[in-house]
Order: C-alpha cells, then structure tokens, then sequence
C-alpha cells in the first residue's frame, strides 16, 4: 500500500492490493481529485478512517448502447412518471446519497469531508447531479464525476425516496450521455442492480484504455 504525501502524486495503479486498495492518505482538494478519477481512482472510506484510495480490477462499467431498460421502466418513461433536471440542487442530492440506509453497512462512506469537497467539484463544473421530481419534491437523484475529455461519467452514489426514482434518474442521464458521445459509465464495482441494467465487468487495463483516450 502506498502512502500518499502532500506531493500531487499516485503510485501506478497496478500497484493496488487484490482488493483493489491502491493507497492512503492525502486530501481530497479538487485538483488531487481530479487527478485521481483521471486515473481511474477514486476514494472511498469512512468516517474516521484516514482517506483510503481504490483502483479495483476487474472494474463494473456500462457502455451506455449496451443499457437495458425493463418494460416496467419504459411505461414509467412513456407517462412522464418524473420531471428530470440536471445539477439544480447538487447539494441535496449527495445529501440524500449520504442518508441512505446501505444494505450490509452501518455507517455511509459519502462523510462530511466527502461532501464538502465534492460540492468543490461541482462548484469547478466537474461533479455533476440528476435529479428526478415528483409534484415539485425531488425524489431521487444520483452524482458523479463528468470527465469531458474522455467522454466517461464516473458514477458515485445514487438515491430514491420513491420507488424507481433514481433508477429513473440513471437511465435518463445514460441515454443524455450517449447522445453527447460518452463512451463510458464507470460504476466501480459489481452490483446485481448495475448488472440488471446492463452494466458488466472489464479489466483495469481495458478501463484505463477509455481514460487514455483524447478525442475531439
């Protein structure tokens, strides 16, 4: 394991642990992240724990024409079940991600250093929000890092109050994404939800190729 210093700096991630762990330490200052989810790193610890940095292989992505959507979900989109929206209240959304009950986890990762400095990323224009509205009340949402250069959206955390909001919310954005010639959803690690809507498994060779990528 790798211990990071103040230097702006990561080990290779081929240096991470069987599970992933790449390193420990550090900040989590918008330029340190920034460099992290160029390199297919990203943090995730919790509260009071030091800051704990994954670069897992294999890595769960969705490439967004390989998407599924369920007829249950295309009815929901058929009768405008949500109105949907895009970074209008950032700071709601990673708050309702925080509050979540997480199944097999007593305490959430999303901390209150985590949210301060993602709102700094959103505030740089670099994490985004989705969020889904019912009667005006926002039900559900999800965030994530939007690497523009890359055309990959690196998702974090998502939220429902109401049964398929953020689902909802998550395939709306894939299918916005697609049309603005995204390549990539990274999702992190594998879920049967992500699975069911057509998420898989690839290698952390093959990820980094898509983050290596300059295109116009």
């Amino acid at each position: 394991m790798y211990l990071l210093k103040e230097s702006l700096v990561f080990p290779p991630v081929e240096y991470a642990d069987e599970q992933g762990l790449l390193a420990v330490g550090g900040d989590l200052s918008v330029e340190r992240l920034e460099l992290a989810y160029q390199n297919g790193i990203f943090p995730w610890y919790a509260e009071g724990e030091p800051i704990l940095w994954w670069s897992p292989n294999p890595r769960m992505v969705l490439f967004p024409n390989q998407l599924k959507v369920s007829k249950s979900m295309q009815q929901l989109f058929k009768k405008g079940k949500f109105e949907v929206s895009v970074n209008q209240n950032f700071d709601q959304v990673i708050k309702h991600c925080a509050a979540i009950p997480r199944k097999g986890q007593q305490d959430t990762w999303i901390t209150s250093e985590m949210i301060e400095a993602y709102k700094k990323l959103h505030e740089k224009g670099l994490a985004y929000s989705v969020e889904t509205w019912e009667n005006k009340k926002l039900v559900g949402g999800l965030y994530g890092v939007l690497l523009e250069d890359q055309k990959v959206f690196c998702g974090e955390s998502m939220f429902a109050h109401v049964s398929n909001a953020s689902k909802y919310a998550f395939i709306w954005w894939v299918k916005e994404l697609e049309q603005k010639g995204f390549r990539l959803i990274d999702c992190q690690v594998y879920t049967s939800h992500l699975a069911s809507l057509g998420a898989e498994e690839i290698s952390r060779e093959e990820f980094w190729s898509f983050l290596a990528y300059k295109g116009v």
